[in-house]
């Protein structure tokens, strides 16, 4: 959905869904004790447990209706409008709606207490509620309108402005009947919304293999995957089994199988769910003035029009295009060492053979940097390598009681000043959310609290013993998301809840935490923390180097797929819902954008879970890189752990949160515009 008021933003699908720090344990009187502090201790952390489902819910019911209570407030003032009797009430009740929101949203989508999970469920539902009947409310938008901004400063008056423009966006200049019609719409989708992502929590499909079939995966793999009493071993669709098994196996037809199920998650059932999402939200965009939904949520994003995101996909397909004919040649040439007569290559069989060229063409394979890449030596590096780019430090909080066990906490400071606090919840277990996502569980404001938010991976490791050798792209996915993380943390400290945070402009949130992945690239940076995990000897420079060029074959290649998602996404919401037929369009788009023959019995779109949340609007990657790419211009690539540019790049881009628009950030940052030119020559740079 579009950036609606903050309010409503809850209702929406949230980008970056919640989270918070438990309260110690120590009975009812202790927990009551705690949640109390909670709300008024600066220092205090959010309360994320223990709790029962009855707990969570009253605390939230709580939250609610004292957001009620300052909404109230705000539209019973008498008098001239003022930045303190209406803005201040405003900010006030959006700041307990978002921690019910955030809080709700993670514990539904991470809790192992089926009980919670479905209170948690019911409760975003509440929150999404209220933030809707606010959005169309007349009475809080002509409280708005009627501020005196005269005198006011800039950040303030971004704030206002951006609001009442969101408001109007939500609807709140229809009529009465329309606006109950929109309310009931948005109501709907948030139940949809919920259903399609649980659909693809819940299934986490397996296949069965005898041992001989597992050739080619790493031995603590193997080791790790005993057979059960039927002799046949067990592999699961999540990323620690699903991310292996396609690179290393030499086995097709194991390949073949675990692909089936993986690009079948939530099949038959989303599909029918997904129809409903498109002709709901198509519908609410009609009412809201649109004739499409894609027209409507890209009108607050830096794209501006839908139109545009389409000339956007047509300039990436057009400077992409002699990348991915190398890319694919060389793919085919490494395939016909094995089959002499093939012309093309299928899905099941791209990351496998991706991986042979590397060790053909690049002496690298990605088994011999994954003894140093232990999981443990990961979590590290990326908390070493931020404190050492923002200024920062990170210490562990020992007996915090999380919402599971394996949950670990931490506390970011700046010299003597505590700044932040985040979780780390890395690893795959039943229920959970099986993607990568940072969650917020409250937003940071100055004076008042302190930011919060969680990491939600699936990482290897976990179990005792098990040292959690990581791919070079789990590593990629700790740094990605650790920038999300970032971003929120240091945006934590404005004047208003409404600028705080990420609340930057949807298609550029993506752009800090790409930019970041650069570090974990580089030879010196990756020698800081990638240490054999039983030798302790750093990573060769000579096979960092060779990963690097190995890690960047392929890209024109991984554009075009981003393409075919990026197209998927707005294709589905730019037209009558009547005309989209979600398979035939995504076979229609693999085969316009990518060399490889599309596979009739899968269902991509089932389990694509951007379809909920950013709905038309995937085109934000790449959308994000290309800035990304020029941000990172500014870097001393020489030395990327000099702090004098990441400490400019902190103040310019993310400490300033929401409070200015995102291309106005980058400009302050960069001294100029943003502009294609880096992320061309990065395309067009043999590696």
């Amino acid at each position: 959905m579009p950036r609606l008021p903050i309010l409503l933003l809850l209702a929406a699908a949230a980008l970056v869904p919640g989270f918070a720090l438990a309260a110690p344990a120590g009975g009812e009187k202790t927990a009551k004790a705690m949640k109390n502090m909670n709300e008024s201790s600066l220092l205090a952390p959010a309360w994320t447990g223990p709790f029962t489902s009855k707990e969570f819910e009253k605390t939230n019911d709580a939250r609610i209706a004292r957001a009620k209570v300052q909404i109230a407030k705000m539209v019973a003032a008498k008098g001239k409008r003022t930045i303190e009797n209406t803005l201040v009430p405003y900010d006030e009740a959006s700041r307990e709606l978002d921690m019910a929101g955030s809080i709700t949203s993670l514990m539904e989508n991470v809790h192992p207490d089926s009980n919670v999970r479905t209170a948690a469920e019911a409760l975003t539902q509440k929150v999404a509620a209220y933030g809707t009947e606010i959005s169309l409310d007349r009475k809080v938008y002509d409280a708005l309108v009627a501020l005196d901004l005269s005198g006011v400063d800039a950040e303030t008056r971004f704030y206002v402005e951006r609001e009442l423009r969101d408001f109007r966006l939500a609807g709140v200049d229809k009529d009465e009947a329309t606006r109950g019609k929109i309310k009931t719409l948005r109501d709907e989708l948030v139940k949809v919304g919920q259903e399609f992502d649980r659909n693809i929590r819940d299934d986490v499909r397996t296949i069965k293999v005898k041992p001989e079939q597992l050739s080619g995966l790493p031995a603590d793999f193997v080791s790790s995957h005993k057979p059960g009493d039927d002799g046949m071993i067990t592999l699961d669709i999540n990323y620690p089994d699903y991310v292996p098994t396609m690179t290393y196996c030499t086995n097709d037809e194991v390949r073949k199988h675990l692909y089936l199920e993986f690009q079948n998650r939530a099949y038959p059932k989303n599909m029918t769910v997904l129809k409903q999402l498109i002709e709901k939200r198509h519908t609410l965009a009609n009412l809201l003035g649109y004739s499409n939904w894609a027209d409507y949520i890209t009108a607050n994003k830096m794209v501006g029009t839908s139109q545009n995101v389409r000339d956007f996909i047509d300039r990436i397909v057009a400077a992409s295009g002699s990348a991915q004919e190398r890319d694919f040649q060389i793919l085919l040439r490494r395939k016909k060492t094995d089959d002499p007569t093939a012309t093309t290559i299928p899905f099941w069989q791209t990351s496998f053979y991706n991986e042979a060229v590397k060790r053909s063409d690049y002496n690298f394979d990605s088994q011999s940097i994954r003894p140093y890449l232990s999981y443990p030596n990961v979590i590290q590096g990326v908390l070493d390598v931020s404190s050492r780019l923002f200024g920062v430090t990170f210490k562990r909080v020992e007996n915090v009681k999380a919402w599971d066990a394996s949950v670990e906490a931490y506390e970011m400071w700046k010299g003597d000043d505590l700044v932040g606090r985040f979780y780390l919840d890395m690893h795959p277990r039943p229920n959970k959310y099986n993607h990568a996502a940072q969650f917020d569980i409250r937003t940071g404001l100055a004076g008042r609290q302190l930011p919060e938010a969680a990491l939600v991976c699936n990482l290897p490791g976990g179990e005792a013993g098990d040292p959690g050798l990581c791919e070079i792209d789990d590593v990629n996915t700790v740094f990605h998301e650790f920038g999300h993380l970032l971003h929120t943390l240091f945006a934590g400290h404005r004047k208003w809840v409404g600028t705080a945070g990420i609340r930057t402009e949807h298609d550029f949130v993506e752009a800090p935490s790409q930019m970041l992945e650069e570090w974990m690239k580089d030879p010196k940076v990756l020698q800081t923390f990638a240490k054999h995990h039983e030798t302790g000897e750093p990573v060769p420079t000579d096979l960092v180097v060779r990963m690097k060029r190995a890690e960047e074959y392929g890209k024109g290649l991984q554009v075009r797929r981003q393409m075919v998602y990026a197209d998927l996404s707005l294709s589905i919401y730019d037209r009558d819902p009547a005309k989209v037929d979600i398979d035939a369009l995504m076979k229609t788009l693999v085969t316009r954008y990518q060399p490889f023959q599309y596979l009739d019995d899968t269902h991509f779109a089932c389990s694509f879970g951007h379809l909920d949340g950013y709905s038309a609007v995937y085109y934000t990657y790449m959308w994000s890189l290309v800035i990304a790419k020029d941000m990172f211009s500014a870097f001393n690539h020489s030395d990327l752990l000099d702090p004098t540019v990441s400490t400019r790049y902190r103040d310019a881009v993310l400490a300033a949160g929401g409070s200015k628009p995102a291309a106005k950030m980058v400009e302050d940052f960069l001294g100029r515009p943003y502009n294609f030119e880096a992320y061309r020559a990065w395309l067009n740079e043999m590696p």
